[in-house]
């Protein structure tokens, strides 16, 4: 799971919201900043979740410091109203139970701060992914290290209901080190609210349920689930823009799969796999795939090649041609982030405490390192929010 300018201590030890000396200020007359939050693993220098800020002419980062303390948020969700932020608490014990926990917040439109509304218990262990669903009403959530998934009402007010929904996957596959028992990676939601669809790394498949934003449920599908190669372990999953194709990528074998997509049915059937990494490198593993807004590009993370892989996406069949593969000037990515103008991503290094930006080819989706970077301790995961004027 796990794979010079002030410092973030410094940030902490002064306790108010500050800027790094050498962070870019907005242009006057360009497009507004977004505010951006960095979920982060709290076993050594953070505390919590972080709030900064992205230039979006220059890339520049501001970081203005720890929006709220809590335990190993690993990663994010915003809520489609823009006024709440959910974390998952990757931990194996909450309230006495043998589970993870999922926070509710308030987002302060101002400075960014969040204030704590509740926590309900995640349904199993490690709980390592979470998405809001379109309507706003649910936080569905995938448990890694329980092998399962839940869904959690969202009250009016932002705050999170005991799980209306939990299901336990079952089974195993071929690594024996990995691949022991079930472990539930991600969980997306097609774009009419349909279809949950859960990357399992431990059982090499993608499966997929009938979701019911209204009840807040999740029924087995038929298809039941698609499948990738044996042993591969399937981690993130993304959707491109036009709902048709879809990409997941596999953590065990540095690979991305391309699908393609019945939205009538919820069915997957693949047309191709590739390797995200040049040459095979000892010990490497992927992380985050996404798809540029344009859908013109497909991104995936390597953490031990330490890079970005870049894929232009054929606009007829959904296919991958490899750009490049850029360096993340850190070690250990994870979590990236593009911004949804699609002008810039930003890539976080786990292993190195840092947050690079990188300008985004608009005709070839390349990557250009800006020369900004935050320094954020563990950063797992990036997300971004408008700021209210």
């Amino acid at each position: 799971m796990k794979p010079a300018l002030l410092t973030v201590q410094a940030v902490l030890s002064c306790s108010i919201l500050v800027s790094l000396a050498a962070a870019a200020e907005p242009a006057q007359d360009g497009p507004a900043p977004l505010r951006i939050y960095v979920g982060t693993y709290t076993s050594g220098a953070s505390q919590g979740v972080y709030v900064g800020q992205l230039d979006l002419t220059t890339g520049g980062l501001r970081l203005d410091g720890v929006a709220a303390e809590t335990k190993n948020p690993s990663f994010l969700a915003i809520h489609p109203s823009r006024r709440f932020l959910y974390a998952v608490g990757e931990i194996g014990d909450f309230a006495g139970k043998r589970t993870g926990a999922v926070s509710a917040f308030r987002i302060e439109s101002v400075t960014g701060r969040l204030e704590l509304l509740n926590q309900q218990s995640s349904g199993g262990g490690g709980p390592c992914h979470l998405i809001v669903d379109p309507t706003g009403r649910n936080a569905l959530v995938a448990n890694y290290g329980g092998g399962s998934v839940s869904v959690l009402p969202i009250r009016e007010d932002g705050g999170l209901e005991p799980a209306t929904a939990f299901i336990q996957h079952q089974g195993a596959s071929v690594n024996p080190r990995r691949q022991q028992g079930p472990h539930a990676h991600s969980i997306n939601l097609d774009a009419a609210n349909r279809f949950a669809l859960v990357a399992d790394l431990g059982l090499d498949k993608i499966l997929i349920y009938r979701f019911d934003p209204a009840a807040g449920t999740l029924a087995a599908n038929e298809p039941a689930w698609a499948s990738v190669a044996a042993g591969a372990g399937p981690r993130h999953f993304a959707f491109h823009p036009n709902g048709k194709f879809a990409y997941v990528i596999n953590e065990l074998h540095s690979t991305l799969t391309a699908f393609h997509y019945d939205a009538a049915r919820g069915a997957l059937v693949q047309v191709q796999t590739v390797p995200t990494l040049p040459a095979p490198v000892e010990g490497n593993s992927t992380a985050e795939v996404q798809v540029h807004p344009s859908g013109r590009f497909v991104y995936g993370s390597n953490r031990g090649h330490d890079s970005i892989a870049v894929f232009a996406v054929d606009a007829d069949n959904g296919r991958l041609t490899l750009v490049e593969h850029e360096p993340t000037q850190g070690k250990t990515p994870r979590n990236f982030g593009v911004d949804p103008t699609g002008r810039f991503l930003l890539a976080c290094n786990q292993g190195s405490d840092t947050i690079v930006s990188f300008r985004i080819d608009p005709e070839t989706g390349a990557l250009t390192p800006t020369g900004h970077q935050l320094d954020v301790p563990a950063p797992v995961c990036v997300k971004f929010v408008a700021i209210e004027r």
